[in-house]
């Protein structure tokens, strides 16, 4: 058996300059091929994790990757924004405000149900607030008149439940309202009817365990999907 011949390296400091250099060489040369294969340090674990392996990667990416088959229709993409806005400190607050067009947000520290779904739509450079309005414009008659509107107003149109489901249903897709559970995908985004004249939307996140919405605790993540009657299921 080959064994190295760094083994002999501590004779060196007794020969002669000249031999311990030739010596020195000769061991360089020779070292790819002077030592039992046994003898060689085997990569350790953490070494190896620096070469790239597709099941590694697969396993590190975010949760939220394993979702790509279920959100075929772009959906993916929508929760990944909306989990960014996730902000329980948000306070509600429905009152009426003038904001800038287009683009225009109320106060930041503040918002209501819609702001969610709108907030997450600007995360893909999707301005709810200029599209509501210029279909409005084209096509007043088809929304809801409900506030005694004569013509559309981009301060608050986008931000009352009536007209995302109307926008959602003419520009996007209506989807079947079920019982089941497992009929809800990730960036659905659900309608309910809460009673007394008052509607709320939220958004699907992971699974239908796990809704985006804001009712008054802020934008915040719940197990809410079946709490009210379903009137309204989009994909937009």
């Amino acid at each position: 058996m080959r064994y190295c011949l760094f083994t002999n390296i501590s004779l060196l400091p007794q020969m002669k300059l000249a031999r311990a250099s030739y010596l020195l060489l000769l061991l360089i040369s020779t070292l790819a091929i002077g030592c039992d294969e046994k003898t060689v340090p085997k990569q350790s674990d953490d070494t190896q994790t620096l070469f790239w392996n597709e099941d590694s990667v697969n396993a590190a990416l975010p949760t939220e990757y394993n979702h790509l088959e279920e959100a075929e229709n772009g959906n993916f993409a929508l929760v990944n924004a909306a989990k960014k806005i996730i902000d329980p400190s948000i306070v509600y607050d429905p009152a009426y405000v003038r904001i800038k067009y287009p683009m225009g947000d109320v106060d930041p520290g503040t918002g209501v149900c819609t702001d969610v779904v709108i907030r997450a739509y600007r995360g893909l450079g999707i301005d709810l607030q200029q599209e509501v309005h210029e279909d409005m414009k084209a096509n007043f008659n088809k929304y809801p008149k409900a506030w005694g509107m004569t013509k559309p107003d981009p301060n608050i149109d986008h931000r009352r439940v009536p007209n995302l489901m109307t926008f959602f249903s003419r520009k996007g897709k209506s989807l079947p309202i079920t019982d089941d559970p497992a009929d809800y995908k990730p960036g659905d985004i659900v309608c309910w009817d809460l009673g007394g004249g008052l509607y709320h939307i939220g958004i699907v996140l992971d699974n239908p365990r796990s809704i985006l919405h804001n009712i008054g605790g802020g934008q915040i993540v719940e197990d809410c999907l079946f709490s009210w009657k379903i009137i309204g299921r989009y994909s937009y």
